[in-house]
């Protein structure tokens, strides 16, 4: 299975790098995990086309307005589509301006981790542990308890 983060704006802070790199590592038995960065637009159309291009799989984005998701349901839409089939998920975390709307409305999944605001470098840190947390509450190890 391959997992793509793509996140717009570039890591610059070594310490979320280093905890990134952590779950990246932990990541391995599990799956072929990617972080693509993509510069920030002039517009978020523009930030949406750039994005587009990578997409590929089942689409995630990420998006306070998406649905409110528990680490256990969040891990059942790659159990759900790991049996369908599907070896290739895209999750997206938009710049500090949001996701454009058309790329919202066409994702496979809008979802959320909650009603407050994260800084998008940190959302990159609990996306990539969600990911993990996912991988190991569908393989039934004691991590996520």
């Amino acid at each position: 299975m391959k997992i793509s983060l793509i996140a717009v704006g570039k890591l610059k802070e070594d310490y979320w790098k280093k905890a990134i790199a952590d779950y990246e590592k932990r990541l391995k038995p599990f799956c072929d995990f990617e972080i693509t960065e993509i510069t920030e637009g002039k517009s978020l159309k523009e930030e949406a086309q750039n994005i587009k291009k990578k997409l590929k799989g089942c689409v995630i984005v990420f998006d306070i307005h998406g649905h409110m998701t528990t680490s256990e349901e969040f891990a059942e839409i790659f159990s759900l589509n790991m049996n369908r089939g599907v070896s290739a998920f895209s999750l997206v975390i938009g710049g500090s301006e949001g996701l454009d709307e058309e790329l919202k409305k066409a994702a496979d999944y809008r979802i959320s981790f909650g009603k407050v605001t994260y800084p998008h470098r940190l959302m990159r840190v609990i996306a990539v542990e969600q990911i993990y947390r996912a991988m190991t509450i569908i393989n039934n190890l004691t991590y996520h308890k």
